[in-house]
């Protein structure tokens, strides 16, 4: 019993880069990491969406990160990362400028979000992570598209997915 308490304090995240900046999300929200592939634009898609893939016969809408955060927009390169994850009944796909490592961190280093966060809607961040030599803003996937917004995928996915005449 006491060795399974002492696993559930530990959290294994995925940590990524967007801008310069850590962030980390659960890896149990992670069905895998990609590097980008052609990315179809799809017209009328909400600004934050780059568009969609492919992904083994299933068609993924995918969100940039620094598009959806307001930061400026960057060329992909050699470290430019697909995480695709399950939200709901949907699979999306984040495109981030790297993914840095797979990490256990003990809940005990987590503390709540900052009052005033890092220039991101607060409501998106569950937790801040200090770590030895950095720290590392923990994302809630789940949370960063509004239901509005899950709701405006829907049209973008099928719309790529509508037979061509």
């Amino acid at each position: 019993m006491q060795q399974q308490t002492k696993h559930a304090s530990l959290l294994q995240l995925v940590s990524f880069l967007i801008d310069q900046e850590e962030f980390g999300v659960d890896i149990l929200n992670v069905q895998e990491i990609i590097r980008p592939v052609d990315i179809t634009r799809v017209p009328n898609a909400p600004a934050f969406v780059e568009g969609v893939i492919n992904l083994r016969g299933r068609i993924v809408p995918v969100v940039d990160l620094r598009k959806r955060f307001n930061l400026p927009a960057r060329e992909r390169d050699k470290n430019s990362r697909i995480i695709v994850v399950e939200l709901g009944d949907k699979i999306v796909g984040f495109m981030v400028d790297a993914v840095r490592q797979v990490l256990r961190v003990d809940a005990s280093v987590i503390e709540p979000p900052p009052e005033l966060a890092i220039g991101i809607d607060a409501g998106y961040i569950t937790g801040v992570a200090k770590l030895e030599d950095r720290l590392l803003i923990l994302l809630d996937l789940e949370r960063i598209l509004s239901e509005e917004e899950k709701h405006e995928l829907r049209p973008v996915q099928e719309s790529a997915e509508a037979p061509t005449a």
